[in-house]
């Protein structure tokens, strides 16, 4: 325990090998420290009923568990910082007059139940979950789950997730559960997509199965309450590459072979700890940076984009520079929240961090489709 609350509060980042580790090690204690808590705890109370701490070895460990403690409770409380810190990203991006201009439909309570004691049950009683659909013809890679109300809330618009792994690997049911729950069951309609990844797969084969995604989602969100208008998209990693990739290169040809008239135009992208470099297996232009400034005509949507500052996988500084690029060349709104002390893949499960981006996207994206529809 006292080694993974050490890489979770002193992230190292090189050599790479001791940024995986920092990642591996620290990821679940940085985002739920309180499971943790209650381990030691409980660990201790038996130890004492025992008699066991009455020794030179269970007074030493006691002193470990009071300074694992200690470190623990300062994980949890650098984590309120991120509710604030989402909330001036949005006041920046947006302008300070948007909440009186709609779209702040954000819940503002945080679920402390869930976060305290069930940070793994990321379903909600008031969404369906329609599994393995399958959008192209690469099999179990290109299949993709659709979220949807059962409440009635329905027609707020379409949101694609795609998610992380390095080009590597990655599964669709993975990664921001919280955040696709969440819209579904504010009237989104979300789906969440496999693409082509692994040594079968290079450049551009991952846009353009994530192109085909947005295909499918024109012409079938409307049988499952989706309103096709508005279609955005989002990622975490890898996957907030492609997003940003599908916002910056609609209608391009070369990444749509087969069907090269089909609108491929999304209404904003949601980049979550992002890989912005150079896409694996690419030998041509295959960056988000290799499109800017975007070719003449083309209108980039509004972005979302939060990177942890503890992030060992993709540093922080990525995030900085795409963010940068994106205000000089482009006029689109720029929402960018960085996360005192987020690591990557902060978006697991429940916890106060995830929680305050998967509102803060709501209210982005709610945002976004009250300035579309005037």
């Amino acid at each position: 325990m006292a080694w993974m609350v050490f890489f979770a509060a002193v992230p190292l980042r090189q050599p790479r090998i001791l940024g995986e580790v920092s990642f591996r090690s620290g990821l679940v204690v940085s985002e739920q420290p309180f499971y943790p808590f209650y381990l030691l705890v409980g660990l201790t109370v038996l130890a004492g009923v025992e008699g066991e701490l009455s020794t030179v070895v269970g007074q030493l460990s006691l002193a470990i568990v009071a300074a694992v403690s200690f470190g623990l409770a300062v994980i949890a409380v650098n984590s309120t910082a991120a509710p604030g810190v989402v909330d001036r990203a949005l006041d920046a991006g947006l302008g300070e007059g948007w909440r009186a201009g709609g779209g702040n439909t954000g819940r503002r309570r945080l679920p402390l139940g869930r976060i305290l004691f069930l940070p793994f049950a990321t379903r909600r009683r008031d969404v369906r979950l329609i599994r393995n659909i399958s959008y192209g013809d690469a099999g179990r890679q290109n299949l993709l789950d659709v979220y949807a109300s059962t409440s009635g809330r329905t027609g707020s618009g379409v949101f694609i997730f795609l998610h992380g792994g390095g080009f590597r690997s990655g599964h669709k049911s993975f990664e921001s559960r919280v955040l696709l729950n969440n819209l579904a069951s504010e009237g989104w309609l979300c789906i969440s997509a496999n693409y082509r990844v692994g040594r079968s797969a290079s450049f551009p084969d991952y846009l353009v199965d994530t192109k085909k995604v947005i295909v499918w989602a024109r012409a079938n969100a409307p049988a499952y309450g989706g309103d096709a208008s508005m279609v955005a998209v989002g990622g975490s990693s890898a996957g907030a590459h492609l997003a940003s990739m599908c916002a910056l290169t609609p209608g391009h040809a070369e990444f749509q072979p087969g069907f090269e008239e089909a609108d491929t135009t999304v209404s904003a992208a949601v980049c979550l700890y992002g890989w912005y470099g150079r896409a694996s297996g690419g030998t041509g232009l295959s960056s988000p940076h290799d499109f800017l400034p975007p070719v003449a005509g083309t209108i980039v949507p509004p972005f979302f984009i939060a990177h942890g500052d503890h992030d060992t996988l993709v540093p922080v500084e990525a995030a900085r520079d795409f963010v940068s690029r994106l205000r000089e060349e482009t006029d689109a709104p720029v929402v960018y929240a960085e996360l005192p002390h987020a690591q990557h893949a902060f978006d697991l499960f429940h916890s106060i961090r995830s929680d305050a981006v998967a509102r803060g996207i709501q209210s982005f994206l709610s945002n976004v489709r009250t300035r579309a529809r005037r």
